[in-house]
């Protein structure tokens, strides 16, 4: 899979040696793979949250899993090129693309990093990324109504709000797609 590049960032794929290290708590490895240094490090819970339920998929088909996934890196930090880059969060797609050609993408940005456009300059591009691939009708996300920011970085990125569903755990739904 290839690096990415937006005006601001280097979008780079997440391989199943930064899933290891980021579970093994090895920051020091994460950081030499991605190139970069954390702002500030996941708490053990987040770790869980996002890799304890798929690890043993991932571990299985790193290449199905880690699909389209990417690591938000900064080209360098404002104001001080000789700064290390910062890995200020990541882009992930849900898996490869399901038989009828969709696949979710969802975002997330370290805090200090929030509110600077990061989210939809790295997921515009890991969208246009993603349409262009073989297999790929649908690009979708979703976001709870509430949550304004997300529907922003979703409607930035080139995607359309196309409907209301109900999700078990987060109640009303808002989805949006770009189709190709």
């Amino acid at each position: 899979m290839s690096v990415l590049e937006t005006p601001r960032l280097v979008l780079v794929p997440v391989t199943l040696h930064v899933v290891e290290a980021v579970l093994a708590e090895d920051r020091a490895e994460v950081e030499r793979l991605a190139g970069a240094t954390f702002p500030h490090w996941p708490g053990r819970a987040l770790i869980e949250r996002a890799f304890a339920a798929q690890v043993e998929r991932i571990r299985d088909d790193p290449s199905a899993r880690l699909w389209g996934d990417r690591l938000m890196i900064t080209r360098e930090k404002p104001g001080n090129p000789d700064e290390p880059r910062l890995l200020v969060g990541s882009v992930i797609f849900h898996g490869a693309p399901t038989a009828e050609g969709v696949v979710e993408v969802g975002y997330g940005v370290e805090e200090s990093s929030q509110g600077k456009g990061f989210a939809s300059e790295a997921t515009r591009a890991c969208v246009e990324w993603a349409i262009t691939q073989p297999g790929v009708r649908v690009v979708r996300a979703s976001t709870p109504p509430w949550h304004t920011s997300s529907i922003r970085v979703l409607e930035n990125s080139g995607l359309e709000r196309v409907r209301v569903d109900d999700h078990e755990a987060l109640g009303e739904v808002l989805i949006f797609e770009r189709r190709r």
